[in-house]
């Protein structure tokens, strides 16, 4: 049986909170806190994944108007026990360069680009998390084909939960969290 390193181990009985993100300077980069567990990547990232989320968050942040701000891979602190790090999120927040995470009502969009690896927590838990958070709009990324497709979701007030908006293939189109057209198949190569 190989002993858990000390860092690993939570710090009190409870396990862990939001807070202790910030406190795990061994963690591996990308840890993120579900329901209370830290979640690690342990497979190493697709290519088309690192191109496509790179690619796609240049394209945000070149059509952001004034007042919006696009981060790569940060953690939105949803409650005491959930803090999950998506691969963008679209803010309002001004640019902090010591901040280590955001809270629901600072975020615009969240995307998330599907891997084998995070295809349940993407599709299922996150799409619910996000929504029972407020965050207004949410995206998944799905590979089909070398080519991305991206199923949108609303927030519907009434129920709290997300309505879907479409999937499109191609080109995207949407008046909200701003105006945004994207080329998609431009965003990886070879499409």
């Amino acid at each position: 049986m190989t002993a858990l390193p000390d860092w690993m181990r939570p710090p009190r009985p409870e396990g862990w909170f939001a807070e202790d993100l910030d406190h795990l300077p061994d963690a591996p980069r990308h840890t993120e806190l579900i329901d209370g567990t830290l979640v690690f990547r342990l497979t190493p990232q697709r290519w088309w994944h690192s191109h496509l989320v790179t690619t796609l968050t240049t394209a945000l942040e070149a059509r952001a108007p004034y007042g919006f701000e696009v981060a790569l891979e940060m953690t939105i602190r949803l409650d005491e026990r959930n803090r999950p790090e998506p691969d963008i999120l679209v803010t309002t927040t001004p640019y902090a360069p010591d901040r280590t995470c955001f809270t629901p009502d600072e975020v615009q969009l969240v995307v998330e680009a599907v891997s084998p690896e995070s295809a349940h927590r993407d599709r299922t838990v996150k799409l619910r998390k996000y929504a029972e958070a407020g965050i207004p709009h949410y995206w998944c990324v799905e590979d089909e084909a070398g080519a991305p497709v991206v199923h949108v979701y609303e927030l519907d007030g009434p129920t709290g939960a997300y309505a879907p908006a479409g999937i499109f293939r191609g080109t995207l189109k949407r008046p909200v969290p701003f105006d945004i057209e994207l080329d998609l198949d431009a965003l990886v190569p070879g499409k």
